[in-house]
């Protein structure tokens, strides 16, 4: 088979294959074309999707769910099901486990793989026919992006991190501003952000329309990989580390497209929308239309506002919310659990709440440190872990016309339930919500406690 074509694509060889629930449609091809998958090591299942995690269960959620249990037995994959002991969501088992590493590439049937670019590695969502393609051949068709830096300089202020950082980018270059290229996020607020951080700047890559998103490999990289269950170990583990430390950019590396963004001028940020673009500091007043002169932007924002029931110089500030969401491949690991926790140490929620650690091990982790019972002192449900009230495939649903203060990637339409208005923030956000009982700003919460 040629490794180039015609139209500008070249064929890549595919080091990790995640897959979950949703690449169904991808197994069925396989089982029509009585095809085999011809790597097995490298294609890896984890349930995530539909996985309840509360008691309720919903009955076609738990098909789907055993449904990839029958597809991964049927070709002998490994998978990270119900009854294994490290199971969570595909972005947070796949780093936590040590099957994502600097300078793999990574695909998934799911548009947030770039999460694992946090690594360094080349990470991308895939299609269902993409997914049988890698499942039969270990290959893919791609064309080459175009690059994209977006550099940070600085230190941000207190009480706010990378999800700040991720939406402030996104409000700044649209969503749709990193359309067709490949983004290297750089600079000192980078630089500092621990991997976790990192994990939740390049989960959001996409919702600014980039094909993936990453980091370059440092001492942080290596130290968070060190000791991983399939992380190379000892001399193995020292070669690779020599190698990983110079896959970053050139110094003279030339990029198609530049951006630099201050961190100190990065507050706490929410959305207020139907887009991730959609993205104000939480000091600020809602848009006013009529003040725009773009028609097209004046008409998103007004169905932005009618959707969510807002209106115009309204301040964040006096948006009361109906419920909390903590969790989702954004924003559920141990260090989003720690700092949301740090809000709510001694306070109570005055509205419910659902916390569901990224994984198995996040929420042991967060048990032996006592954060679970936090968030039960405060009032808000401790739950297990999946993908949970990010998209509702498993039942946990915002329900009609209710408003979310939500850790998750996406506040789309519906996207937490039909009618559900989701507004996007940091862990710290969601709690200092929590708490309030509206929108509010975290920092004068943290004051003390950081």
């Amino acid at each position: 088979m040629p490794s180039s074509r015609e139209d500008g694509q070249s064929l890549i060889w595919i080091d990790r294959h995640f897959f979950h629930e949703g690449s169904h449609h991808a197994f069925n091809q396989l089982r029509e074309r009585g095809a085999a998958v011809v790597y097995p090591t490298l294609n890896i299942g984890v349930a995530d999707h539909y996985v309840p995690t509360r008691s309720v269960s919903d009955a076609a959620a738990m098909g789907m769910v055993e449904q990839l249990s029958r597809n991964a037995a049927a070709h002998e994959l490994r998978l990270f099901g119900l009854s294994h002991a490290a199971q969570g969501i595909v972005h947070v088992v796949g780093p936590e486990q040590g099957l994502t590493l600097p300078g793999l590439t990574v695909v998934c049937g799911d548009s947030h793989t770039s999460t694992h670019g946090a690594f360094g590695a080349l990470a991308f969502g895939i299609g269902a026919s993409e997914v049988a393609h890698v499942l039969m051949t270990q290959t893919l068709w791609q064309r080459r992006p175009k690059r994209l830096r977006v550099t940070v300089n600085g230190r941000p202020g207190p009480g706010t991190g990378a999800k700040d950082m991720a939406l402030s980018i996104i409000a700044h270059i649209g969503a749709d501003g990193a359309m067709g290229h490949a983004v290297e996020y750089a600079g000192e607020a980078v630089r500092d952000l621990s991997m976790e951080g990192r994990l939740t700047l390049c989960n959001l890559a996409i919702e600014s329309g980039a094909r993936c998103g990453m980091v370059a490999p440092d001492v942080t990289t290596l130290g968070y990989l060190q000791g991983r269950p399939f992380a190379p170990s000892g001399e193995a583990f020292e070669r690779a580390a020599q190698h990983w430390l110079g896959l970053g950019s050139d110094a003279d590396a030339v990029f198609d497209r530049e951006v630099l963004l201050e961190a100190d001028s990065i507050a706490p940020i929410v959305t207020w929308g139907v887009s991730p673009e959609d993205a104000l500091p939480i000091t600020a007043t809602l848009p006013d239309p009529s003040r725009v002169p773009n028609e097209a932007r004046a008409a998103q924002i007004r169905d932005g506002l009618d959707y969510m029931g807002l209106h115009a110089g309204q301040k964040l500030t006096e948006i009361a919310v109906d419920r909390v969401f903590i969790g989702s491949c954004t924003n559920a690991r141990i260090e989003d659990l720690r700092m949301a926790a740090a809000v709510l140490a001694g306070r109570q929620a005055r509205v419910p709440g659902l916390v569901s650690p990224g994984s198995r091990l996040v929420k042991q982790q967060a048990e032996q440190e006592g954060l679970d019972r936090v968030f039960r002192e405060a009032g808000l449900e401790w739950a297990d872990s999946g993908c949970s009230m990010c998209v509702g495939m498993n039942g946990d649903l915002v329900p009609a016309g209710e408003r979310c203060a939500s850790t998750t990637n996406r506040n789309f339409k519906g996207r937490q339930g039909p009618g559900a208005r989701t507004h996007l923030m940091s862990p710290a956000m969601a709690a200092a919500a929590a708490v309030q009982g509206h929108l509010a700003d975290v920092r004068p919460l943290l004051e003390g406690r950081l």
